[in-house]
């Protein structure tokens, strides 16, 4: 049933914050094999959605639905008690990067995941069942939280899922000794410790139900208080009263949120088969790939084992002994490791706190590790425990020194250039550390060795080296920190544990690095490690401190400006369906495409509805206006839901600026990540993606400069392949992809069309990534027919590209790796397999050479960068792609751009020496748009 939302309708609303923590505690701690990433919370999730799509069938099933989740902790509530949910426990360390995760798969799973800043889900939910009962529809919502069961009643029902158990007036009645519209009256009087809402002290749920029963509400009782005949509860309600009220203020959800969409944009919808199952396959979820497949009628991807490596140990030559390691507890043992590192001449440290983010995280303890076998913990700021109270005091433990006299001890080894300290992701200890002022020097990094090494053939993570190089499994976090309601952060873990595995750590460490270090001669990646991976750690810690500033305001206006978008698209939309429909509907849109306009390629799935995939939309766009006028009405959609909306939520409170984490070892081809939030993948190829970047400005005084390669994967095609054509346009400074075009179309450059340079640009970009003729089809919105015929005619023009990626496939299939001109291994373990994954693979084989080049070329501008401008009042403070971001003092910025350029155009200088140059563009302005 499609159409307006109303009589006959059925809403399911799923609490999602429920889901991830059910999921959560269901499974034991799971990892993904190919990086040891958790994804232990994201596999149950994952599994009760899929029981929940393929459960809810039949004539009672839901015609909308929607995932609901909470969008960061601060909500209207806190403004209205700063102490709301402040006894709340910290998110286990291993679930909150799966919070993330668990959004992408509700969007795989084609279901609308939903959420507002500042408020929270229930008061979402609140609204949207309250929305469903007005219109005449009914609402299940998916939960067993007892807040929720004020809204129960009139049309709308809770559902238990886990326990299959359906809540109704007189579920709650069970409950709260209430019907649903007291139950926010006995919330009140009775106050929640979970949520830190004060209530009426010594008042609980009985109680409260029969006070409330006798005087018929809240405000009757309290208004009659002193007609209680109890004492001490008639004292309690007098001289609580305001607090009371507050509290149902509080516990009062708001079932008038403001919403940027409508319960007809939450229709069910078919699962899209790729992405699903692509999801899927990253996750390396095979029997839930294998289950999802069978059900989308589809061939179940193939999900590879990490490779088998022949170095693997049996077991290390040193047994792992916890009760060896040593609680260093004062200034003599501490000093007695100080000699002995020394003595070694380099130690392995490695650093526990009280968080992930390095901006906020407090040191807890250090580890230090010199030989296999011998390694300590110096905890600091361990507090002290309370018998069963799992969260302890305030108080420090004893055993441990003070932290200021650690560190005044500490700090001269850790900067002293004569002891080298090793460490696993040492940019993490770094900041910590620079955090409290000591700058580590000099440095090695085990997951940067075994990047260099094994790129492309597995993870980096301490866990998974651990496990396939010393044959060891450590020590797992997740028994000591506990998780849900009772987990702690690291200083609340008892000190014998904590010693236990902070020097397992250090110890793990050290054993890596005394099999890797050797190692890197060996496998011909020495070079790669020592310029191009182990000094870009400093670099890139000090560019997220750094951080850049964002204005708040410029995006919210931007957030109303693609809202308007929106709206004008939807206007031409309509125009050109004829008629009115929900453009965020895949169902109605499916029935306008295939059944009004009667357009080829329609598909329907298992509910009936039409496929209506990007993928889809791409094919079509080739042909008619309005599947091109829906694609850019999402690409606005996903603008603001992604960056304008969702930007300001990881703008820092103190610093008013965002800090990005970058990901050194992510990539197999060198090209840096960059997480919470991505600036890598912000468009710039639409005037819209464009507009997001003026939200990011310069302080007051100072000015944004950014220098771009121009064309850098271009040039080094052109070098590679021997292209002379190519090699001597870009000599002359022409434009590329007219002269392309030119040899192409046999087109003089005089005569050159804006439309024919431009398909010309779609294949010389598009033949770096091995694009078919089915995806320059999609990209050019013209027939496959007519695209493929431009690629052939591409390669009759350049055959030397041909022989390239040729001899480049045959090189992978005989060696297992591709190589960048600076010598970067990039394994490529899928080279020889069969079906769809063989092209993928042949593909990125193709591409890793050209793209890990650039990404090395810009590695060293970045490493060479900060001595050069050291004397220039100017900071380094992003790099996208092929750009960097800077931020200079007002009237520095040509002297700056003078060194920038320099460095970025001669940093493949002396190791290679290519047959084109590199052109650096460079552009200022008060804000990232403007200097682009």
């Amino acid at each position: 049933m499609s159409g307006t939302f109303g009589k006959g309708h059925h809403l399911h609303l799923i609490d999602g914050s429920a889901f991830i923590f059910r999921a959560y505690h269901a499974l034991p701690p799971l990892t993904r094999k190919s990086d040891g990433m958790p994804i232990g919370a994201v596999a149950g999730f994952c599994n009760m959605l899929h029981r929940y799509v393929e459960g809810n069938t039949g004539p009672d099933a839901p015609t909308h639905v929607a995932v609901i989740f909470d969008k960061g902790s601060h909500t209207f509530r806190n403004e209205m008690y700063d102490l709301y949910k402040a006894n709340r426990e910290a998110m286990p360390e291993d679930l909150r990067p799966q919070i993330p995760l668990t959004r992408i798969a509700t969007e795989a799973f084609n279901i609308a995941c939903k959420e507002k800043e500042g408020f929270e889900a229930d008061d979402i939910i609140a609204t949207l069942a309250v929305q469903a009962r007005d219109r005449g529809g009914r609402c299940t919502i998916i939960s067993s939280d007892k807040d929720l069961m004020q809204l129960v009643g009139d049309g709308v029902e809770m559902l238990d899922a886990m326990k299959n158990n359906r809540i109704d007036r007189e579920g709650v009645f069970e409950k709260f000794g209430v019907y649903p519209e007291r139950v926010v009256d006995v919330q009140a009087l009775a106050g929640d410790s979970v949520d830190n809402v004060p209530g009426a002290p010594g008042i609980g749920i009985k109680t409260a139900a029969l006070l409330i029963n006798e005087y018929g509400d809240l405000h009757s009782l309290l208004e009659r208080a002193e007609e209680i005949k109890q004492p001490k509860r008639r004292q309690t309600l007098i001289e609580h009263a305001e607090q009371i009220r507050l509290s149902r203020r509080l516990v009062l959800l708001d079932e008038n949120t403001p919403l940027d969409f409508t319960l007809d944009d939450l229709e069910v919808r078919d699962p899209d088969p790729d992405r699903l199952l692509g999801f899927l396959a990253e996750m390396e979820f095979r029997t839930l790939s294998r289950r999802v497949a069978e059900v989308l009628g589809r061939e179940a991807p193939v999900i590879a084992e990490p490779a088998a490596l022949p170095e693997i140990a049996a077991e290390a030559d040193v047994p792992f002994d916890s009760t060896a390691y040593e609680q260093v507890s004062d200034a003599a043992a501490l000093q007695r490791w100080i000699d002995r590192i020394y003595e070694f001449g380099h130690v392995a440290v490695d650093t526990e706190t009280t968080g992930l983010d390095e901006m906020i995280a407090e040191l807890v303890g250090i580890s230090l590790a010199v030989e296999p076998g011998r390694a300590c913990y110096i905890p600091l700021t361990h507090k002290q425990s309370r018998g069963d109270d799992l969260f302890g005091s305030d108080d420090l433990a004893e055993g441990q020194m003070a932290t200021e006299e650690a560190l005044r001890m500490l700090t001269p080894m850790l900067k002293d250039p004569a002891i080298l300290k090793i460490g696993q992701n040492m940019k993490y200890d770094g900041k910590i550390f620079a955090q409290l002022g000591i700058t580590m020097t000099p440095i090695d990094d085990t997951m940067l060795m075994s990047y260099a090494m094994h790129a492309g053939l597995h993870g980096h993570g301490m866990d998974t080296l651990s496990e396939r190089y010393l044959g060891h499994t450590p020590i797992p976090i997740k028994p000591l920190l506990g998780s849900g309601k009772s987990a702690v952060t690291f200083d609340k873990v008892p000190l014998s544990d904590a010693v236990a595995y902070a020097a397992e750590d250090a110890d793990i460490t050290l054993r890596l690095w005394q099999k890797f270090k050797p190692q890197l001669h060996v496998a011909q990646v020495t070079r790669v490690y020592e310029t191009l991976e182990r000094p870009l750690v400093p670099v890139l810690a000090a560019m997220e401190r750094s951080g850049v500033k964002v204005d708040r305001d410029t995006l919210s206006r931007m957030s109303n400006a693609f809202a308007q978008k929106m709206a004008m698209l939807e206007e031409e939309i309509h125009t050109l369906a004829g008629r009115k429909f929900n453009v965020g509907s895949p169902k109605q849109l499916g029935e306008i495409l295939f059944d009004e306009m009667a357009l080829e390629g329609g598909k329907k799935g298992k509910t009936g509805a039409y496929a209506t995939g990007a993928d889809v939309l791409e094919d079509l766009a080739t042909e008619h206006e309005l599947p091109r006028k829906i694609l850019d009405w999402r690409q606005i959609s996903k603008l603001k839901s992604t960056y304008t909306d969702a930007l300001q939520d990881h703008i820092n409170p103190d610093t008013g600026r965002v800090h990005t984490c970058y990901s050194i070892a992510g990539a197999s081809t060198g090209r840096l990540a960059s997480t919470d939030p991505n600036l890598q993948n912000i468009p710039i190829r639409t005037e819209e993606g464009r507009r997001i970047r003026a939200a990011f400005v310069a302080e007051p005084g100072k000015t944004l400069v950014a220098l771009d390669y121009s064309q850098i994967e271009l040039r080094i095609l052109a070098h590679m392949a021997e292209i002379p054509a190519l090699k001597e346009a870009f000599e002359q400074g022409q434009d590329i992809h007219a002269m392309t075009a030119s040899e192409m179309f046999d087109v003089p450059m005089a005569e050159m069309t804006p439309e024919i340079r431009r398909r010309a640009k779609a294949i010389n970009f598009g033949v770096i990534y091995g694009i078919s003729g089915f995806g320059l089809a999609r990209n050019l919105r013209i027939p496959r027919g007519e695209a493929q015929g431009f690629i052939d005619r591409y390669f009759e023009r350049f055959p030397s590209i041909r022989t390239y990626m040729n001899d480049t496939k045959t090189f992978a299939k005989e060696h297992g790796f591709v190589q960048t001109l600076f010598g970067r291994k990039i394994h490529t373990p899928e080279i020889s397999a069969k079906g769809p994954r063989a092209g993928f693979a042949q593909r990125a084989a193709i591409n890793a050479p050209i793209q890990g080049t650039a990404a090395d070329i810009i590695r060293r501008a970045m490493v060479r960068m900060p001595a050069a401008i050291a004397d220039l009042p100017a900071t380094m403070l992003l790099q996208v792609h092929d750009e960097l971001l800077f931020e200079v003092e007002n009237g520095a910025e040509e002297a700056l751009i003078e060194v920038a350029r320099d460095v970025m155009e001669s940093a493949a200088d002396p190791v290679v020496k290519l047959d084109v140059r590199l052109v650096v563009e460079a552009g200022r302005g008060a804000n990232w748009a403007e200097a682009h």
